[in-house]
């Protein structure tokens, strides 16, 4: 069995309950409220900027030439690419990038944007690619799932379209194929699924926060 097998098979039952998330659900059928979604754009805004410093991060821990070259290469489309789409769907509710970081990052953001760099920053290569790839596999496997139904809504539609795409689909591949070619002992085996289950983990919470439109309890 390859590793990313195994590894799907520790997250399988956090991505099922990730697809039955009315959230998830509301975007294919064009039932998600638009204030939701709004919620989720603007925390991507404070979210995607961590998510890009800990993939440099996991560059920068790694001792294998092309996964330096990967995520190097993963941060800075992430910066490019992943950031202008938020740019853009920010300009569809008449905010701007700056308008909208004035509106504090939420619990579950800052936790898992904390979590990601901390754990890339301060770990061992397998802990820090443990921590990354959730992030890329299931919004892949989200977005090739949603894709075969796509969304009533054009702005549903558009989302659905980036991360269910060929290009995003090939840049996921190429991280799998990369995992599998690592030589890990079984203690550094058993530290990736640990940290992936808790990422992804993350993936669920970050939806369910924007479903709720969570903020701070107090202050």
């Amino acid at each position: 069995m390859r590793f990313r097998d195994e590894l799907w098979r520790a997250m399988d039952g956090i991505y099922r309950q990730i697809l039955r998330h009315p959230f998830l659900e509301g975007l294919t059928d064009g039932s998600l409220p638009r204030e939701a979604f709004r919620h989720y754009v603007m925390q991507e805004a404070h979210f995607l900027p961590d998510y890009a410093r800990a993939l440099a991060a996991c560059a920068a821990r790694s001792p294998h030439p092309q996964a330096v070259h990967r995520f190097a290469a993963d941060a800075a489309r992430t910066v490019e690419v992943e950031h202008s789409l938020v740019v853009e769907l920010l300009a569809a509710f008449g905010l701007d990038e700056v308008e909208a970081l004035k509106s504090p990052a939420a619990p579950t953001t800052v936790g898992y944007a904390s979590y990601l760099v901390r754990t890339c920053s301060l770990g061992t290569f397998p802990e820090a690619l443990g921590a990354i790839v959730p992030c890329y596999w299931i919004y892949a496997r989200v977005g090739e799932k949603l894709l075969a139904e796509s969304s009533p809504d054009p702005l549903y539609a558009w989302w659905i379209e980036t991360y269910g795409g060929e290009d995003y689909q090939d840049t996921v591949a190429g991280v799998l194929d990369l995992l599998d070619d690592l030589s890990l002992s079984a203690e550094e085996r058993e530290r990736l699924l640990e940290r992936a289950v808790t990422t992804a983990r993350f993936e669920w919470m970050f939806w369910d926060a924007a479903w709720r439109q969570e903020s701070w309890p107090c202050g």
